[in-house]
Protein backbone atom coordinates (compact mmCIF):
# COMPACT_ATOMS: atom_id res chain seq x y z
CA UNK A 1 0.00 0.00 0.00
CA UNK A 2 2.75 2.48 0.89
CA UNK A 3 4.77 1.59 -2.26
CA UNK A 4 1.70 2.12 -4.21
CA UNK A 5 1.02 5.68 -2.91
CA UNK A 6 4.76 6.32 -3.50
CA UNK A 7 4.00 5.10 -7.04
CA UNK A 8 1.00 7.93 -7.09
CA UNK A 9 2.83 10.70 -5.87
CA UNK A 10 5.47 10.81 -7.74
CA UNK A 11 3.65 10.22 -11.13
CA UNK A 12 1.87 13.28 -9.92
CA UNK A 13 4.89 14.93 -9.66
CA UNK A 14 6.02 13.95 -12.93
CA UNK A 15 2.93 15.23 -14.19
CA UNK A 16 3.00 18.72 -12.16
CA UNK A 17 6.82 19.01 -13.75
CA UNK A 18 5.72 18.65 -17.30
CA UNK A 19 3.24 20.87 -17.13
CA UNK A 20 5.66 23.31 -15.53
CA UNK A 21 7.81 23.46 -18.61
CA UNK A 22 4.89 23.87 -21.06
CA UNK A 23 5.55 26.82 -22.88
CA UNK A 24 3.10 29.74 -21.64
CA UNK A 25 0.65 31.15 -23.86
CA UNK A 26 1.50 33.85 -26.31
CA UNK A 27 -1.40 36.77 -25.64
CA UNK A 28 0.82 39.08 -27.35
CA UNK A 29 0.04 40.09 -31.22
CA UNK A 30 2.31 41.67 -33.78
CA UNK A 31 0.06 43.57 -36.03
CA UNK A 32 1.81 45.29 -39.18
CA UNK A 33 -0.96 46.93 -40.90
CA UNK A 34 -1.20 50.33 -43.77
CA UNK A 35 -0.65 53.97 -42.27
CA UNK A 36 -4.18 54.58 -43.05
CA UNK A 37 -5.91 53.00 -40.61
CA UNK A 38 -3.61 54.28 -37.45
CA UNK A 39 -3.93 57.90 -39.14
CA UNK A 40 -7.52 57.54 -39.48
CA UNK A 41 -7.51 56.65 -36.15
CA UNK A 42 -9.55 53.13 -36.52
CA UNK A 43 -6.69 51.00 -34.44
CA UNK A 44 -6.69 53.00 -31.86
CA UNK A 45 -10.62 52.81 -31.31
CA UNK A 46 -10.86 49.05 -31.93
CA UNK A 47 -7.84 48.23 -30.28
CA UNK A 48 -8.58 48.62 -26.54
CA UNK A 49 -12.02 46.94 -27.58
CA UNK A 50 -10.70 43.52 -29.08
CA UNK A 51 -7.36 43.63 -25.95
CA UNK A 52 -10.81 43.32 -23.30
CA UNK A 53 -12.89 41.03 -24.93
CA UNK A 54 -9.91 38.43 -25.91
CA UNK A 55 -7.06 38.83 -23.42
CA UNK A 56 -4.61 39.55 -26.10
CA UNK A 57 -2.24 42.77 -26.42
CA UNK A 58 -2.17 44.28 -30.11
CA UNK A 59 1.18 45.45 -30.97
CA UNK A 60 1.18 47.98 -33.75
CA UNK A 61 3.45 48.71 -36.05
CA UNK A 62 2.33 51.30 -39.36
CA UNK A 63 3.71 51.96 -42.79
CA UNK A 64 3.09 51.62 -46.26
CA UNK A 65 1.64 47.90 -47.99
CA UNK A 66 4.59 47.38 -49.62
CA UNK A 67 6.77 48.15 -46.43
CA UNK A 68 3.67 46.70 -44.30
CA UNK A 69 3.82 43.34 -45.35
CA UNK A 70 7.62 42.85 -45.49
CA UNK A 71 7.56 42.46 -41.94
CA UNK A 72 5.55 39.59 -42.47
CA UNK A 73 8.16 38.30 -45.23
CA UNK A 74 11.12 38.73 -42.47
CA UNK A 75 8.48 37.10 -39.75
CA UNK A 76 8.33 40.36 -38.03
CA UNK A 77 4.58 40.24 -37.82
CA UNK A 78 1.97 37.60 -36.70
CA UNK A 79 -0.99 39.35 -38.74
CA UNK A 80 -1.39 41.90 -41.85
CA UNK A 81 -4.02 44.46 -42.20
CA UNK A 82 -3.36 45.89 -45.33
CA UNK A 83 -5.19 47.19 -48.39
CA UNK A 84 -3.01 46.49 -52.23
CA UNK A 85 -4.93 42.95 -53.69
CA UNK A 86 -2.05 42.44 -56.03
CA UNK A 87 0.56 43.21 -53.25
CA UNK A 88 -1.92 40.68 -50.84
CA UNK A 89 -1.86 37.68 -53.61
CA UNK A 90 1.97 37.67 -54.60
CA UNK A 91 2.27 37.59 -50.73
CA UNK A 92 0.27 34.63 -50.19
CA UNK A 93 1.55 33.03 -53.13
CA UNK A 94 4.63 32.60 -52.02
CA UNK A 95 3.67 30.75 -49.14
CA UNK A 96 3.45 33.72 -46.17
CA UNK A 97 -0.11 33.26 -45.92
CA UNK A 98 -2.61 31.01 -46.19
CA UNK A 99 -5.68 33.05 -46.80
CA UNK A 100 -6.72 36.87 -47.78
CA UNK A 101 -9.66 37.86 -45.83
CA UNK A 102 -11.22 40.86 -47.02
CA UNK A 103 -13.50 42.86 -44.09
CA UNK A 104 -13.67 46.58 -44.84
CA UNK A 105 -13.57 49.21 -47.54
CA UNK A 106 -14.04 52.71 -47.67
CA UNK A 107 -12.76 54.87 -50.93
CA UNK A 108 -9.87 56.83 -52.34
CA UNK A 109 -10.42 60.28 -52.92
CA UNK A 110 -8.97 63.09 -55.08
CA UNK A 111 -8.30 66.13 -53.14
CA UNK A 112 -6.88 69.19 -54.08
CA UNK A 113 -6.79 72.94 -54.04
CA UNK A 114 -10.36 74.71 -53.77
CA UNK A 115 -10.46 76.49 -56.88
CA UNK A 116 -9.71 73.20 -58.82
CA UNK A 117 -7.13 74.57 -61.72
CA UNK A 118 -7.30 71.42 -63.13
CA UNK A 119 -11.30 70.79 -63.31
CA UNK A 120 -10.68 67.64 -61.25
CA UNK A 121 -14.61 68.03 -59.65
CA UNK A 122 -17.72 67.01 -61.70
CA UNK A 123 -15.26 64.21 -63.34
CA UNK A 124 -16.85 60.73 -63.85
CA UNK A 125 -14.13 58.63 -63.03
CA UNK A 126 -10.34 58.72 -61.32
CA UNK A 127 -9.03 58.53 -65.13
CA UNK A 128 -10.73 61.28 -66.27
CA UNK A 129 -9.41 63.47 -63.18
CA UNK A 130 -6.32 62.38 -63.50
CA UNK A 131 -5.58 63.20 -67.74
CA UNK A 132 -6.98 66.86 -66.64
CA UNK A 133 -4.10 66.91 -63.87
CA UNK A 134 -2.05 65.80 -66.25
CA UNK A 135 -3.35 67.90 -69.52
CA UNK A 136 -3.08 70.97 -66.99
CA UNK A 137 0.04 70.39 -65.92
CA UNK A 138 -1.22 71.15 -62.29
CA UNK A 139 1.22 69.92 -59.51
CA UNK A 140 0.60 66.30 -58.15
CA UNK A 141 1.94 65.25 -55.14
CA UNK A 142 2.39 61.39 -55.00
CA UNK A 143 3.45 59.33 -51.67
CA UNK A 144 6.06 57.28 -54.00
CA UNK A 145 6.20 54.89 -51.04
CA UNK A 146 5.12 51.73 -52.54
CA UNK A 147 2.12 51.54 -50.50
CA UNK A 148 -1.48 50.53 -50.86
CA UNK A 149 -2.42 54.01 -51.82
CA UNK A 150 0.58 54.60 -54.11
CA UNK A 151 -0.02 51.35 -56.21
CA UNK A 152 -3.70 52.32 -56.83
CA UNK A 153 -2.35 56.03 -58.33
CA UNK A 154 0.17 54.06 -60.30
CA UNK A 155 -2.90 51.72 -61.63
CA UNK A 156 -4.76 55.05 -62.59
CA UNK A 157 -2.08 56.56 -64.37
CA UNK A 158 -0.95 53.16 -66.30
CA UNK A 159 -4.78 53.33 -66.86
CA UNK A 160 -4.74 56.63 -69.26
CA UNK A 161 -1.00 55.64 -70.58
CA UNK A 162 0.76 58.69 -68.75
CA UNK A 163 4.38 58.04 -66.94
CA UNK A 164 4.14 61.07 -64.61
CA UNK A 165 7.82 60.63 -63.49
CA UNK A 166 10.11 62.85 -64.10
CA UNK A 167 7.27 65.49 -65.28
CA UNK A 168 7.60 68.82 -64.03
CA UNK A 169 4.15 68.49 -62.35
CA UNK A 170 4.89 65.51 -60.44
CA UNK A 171 6.61 65.35 -57.04
CA UNK A 172 7.05 62.23 -54.71
CA UNK A 173 7.59 62.39 -50.90
CA UNK A 174 8.44 58.80 -50.17
CA UNK A 175 6.29 59.36 -47.13
CA UNK A 176 2.89 58.05 -45.23
CA UNK A 177 -0.26 59.65 -46.13
CA UNK A 178 -0.63 62.04 -43.42
CA UNK A 179 2.72 63.83 -44.85
CA UNK A 180 2.22 63.72 -48.59
CA UNK A 181 -1.09 65.26 -47.60
CA UNK A 182 0.87 68.54 -45.28
CA UNK A 183 2.93 68.76 -48.33
CA UNK A 184 -0.08 68.93 -50.78
CA UNK A 185 -1.75 71.69 -48.64
CA UNK A 186 1.31 73.47 -48.55
CA UNK A 187 2.00 73.81 -51.80
CA UNK A 188 -1.97 73.68 -53.12
CA UNK A 189 -1.44 70.70 -54.55
CA UNK A 190 -3.34 67.49 -55.88
CA UNK A 191 -2.96 63.84 -54.52
CA UNK A 192 -4.90 60.85 -54.11
CA UNK A 193 -6.27 59.60 -50.32
CA UNK A 194 -8.14 56.99 -48.68
CA UNK A 195 -11.06 59.18 -47.46
CA UNK A 196 -10.42 58.64 -43.73
CA UNK A 197 -6.92 59.90 -42.90
CA UNK A 198 -7.91 62.98 -45.34
CA UNK A 199 -10.90 63.66 -42.95
CA UNK A 200 -8.91 63.13 -40.47
CA UNK A 201 -6.21 65.34 -41.27
CA UNK A 202 -6.61 68.97 -40.73
CA UNK A 203 -5.66 70.69 -44.13
CA UNK A 204 -7.28 73.18 -46.56
CA UNK A 205 -7.74 71.35 -49.22
CA UNK A 206 -11.01 70.04 -50.50
CA UNK A 207 -12.52 66.77 -51.41
CA UNK A 208 -13.14 66.87 -55.41
CA UNK A 209 -13.70 63.72 -56.42
CA UNK A 210 -15.08 60.38 -54.76
CA UNK A 211 -17.09 56.82 -54.43
CA UNK A 212 -16.36 56.52 -58.03
CA UNK A 213 -16.80 52.78 -59.13
CA UNK A 214 -12.78 52.75 -59.68
CA UNK A 215 -12.16 54.17 -56.23
CA UNK A 216 -12.76 51.37 -53.89
CA UNK A 217 -10.26 50.58 -51.30
CA UNK A 218 -10.84 46.81 -49.80
CA UNK A 219 -9.05 46.29 -46.83
CA UNK A 220 -7.96 42.74 -46.25
CA UNK A 221 -6.52 40.79 -42.66
CA UNK A 222 -3.58 38.09 -43.27
CA UNK A 223 -2.56 35.64 -40.73
CA UNK A 224 1.16 35.08 -41.07
CA UNK A 225 1.75 30.87 -41.71
CA UNK A 226 3.25 29.08 -39.06
CA UNK A 227 4.82 26.51 -41.62
CA UNK A 228 7.30 29.41 -42.58
CA UNK A 229 7.86 30.92 -39.32
CA UNK A 230 6.96 28.14 -36.20
CA UNK A 231 6.79 30.90 -33.79
CA UNK A 232 4.49 32.83 -35.27
CA UNK A 233 1.06 33.56 -32.94
CA UNK A 234 -1.29 31.47 -34.80
CA UNK A 235 -3.70 31.91 -32.32
CA UNK A 236 -3.66 35.00 -31.47
CA UNK A 237 -3.46 36.31 -35.26
CA UNK A 238 -7.19 33.83 -35.13
CA UNK A 239 -8.26 35.68 -32.10
CA UNK A 240 -8.22 38.84 -34.02
CA UNK A 241 -9.58 37.61 -37.23
CA UNK A 242 -12.73 36.03 -35.35
CA UNK A 243 -13.16 39.36 -33.40
CA UNK A 244 -13.41 41.04 -36.27
CA UNK A 245 -16.63 39.03 -37.45
CA UNK A 246 -18.70 39.84 -34.41
CA UNK A 247 -21.57 41.97 -33.73
CA UNK A 248 -19.15 44.35 -31.18
CA UNK A 249 -16.78 44.73 -33.97
CA UNK A 250 -18.84 45.00 -37.10
CA UNK A 251 -20.98 47.74 -34.85
CA UNK A 252 -17.47 49.61 -34.20
CA UNK A 253 -16.57 50.16 -37.62
CA UNK A 254 -19.74 51.28 -39.16
CA UNK A 255 -20.41 53.58 -37.01
CA UNK A 256 -16.67 55.39 -36.82
CA UNK A 257 -16.74 58.73 -38.00
CA UNK A 258 -20.08 59.06 -37.96
CA UNK A 259 -20.27 61.48 -34.45
CA UNK A 260 -17.51 63.57 -35.63
CA UNK A 261 -17.93 63.97 -39.56
CA UNK A 262 -21.27 62.90 -39.79
CA UNK A 263 -20.96 59.65 -41.99
CA UNK A 264 -19.24 56.51 -41.22
CA UNK A 265 -15.23 56.22 -42.68
CA UNK A 266 -15.61 52.70 -43.01
CA UNK A 267 -17.72 50.02 -44.31
CA UNK A 268 -18.20 46.53 -43.15
CA UNK A 269 -17.99 43.86 -46.61
CA UNK A 270 -20.48 41.44 -46.51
Amino acid sequence: MKRFTLLVVCVGLLFTAAACKQEPVNKVVQMSTTTSVNDSGLMAYLQPVFEKDTGYTLEITSAGTGAAIEKGRTGDADILLVHSKSQEEAFIGEGFGETRIPFMYNFFVIVGPADDPAGVAGKATAAEAFQAIADSGSLFISRGDDSGTHTKEKAIWASINVDPVGQAWYESTGSGMGATLTVADEKQAYTISDKATFLAHDNSLALLLEETDDMKNTYSVIAISPKRFADTNAAGAQAFIDWLKTDTARKMIAEYGVAEYGEPLFFNLN
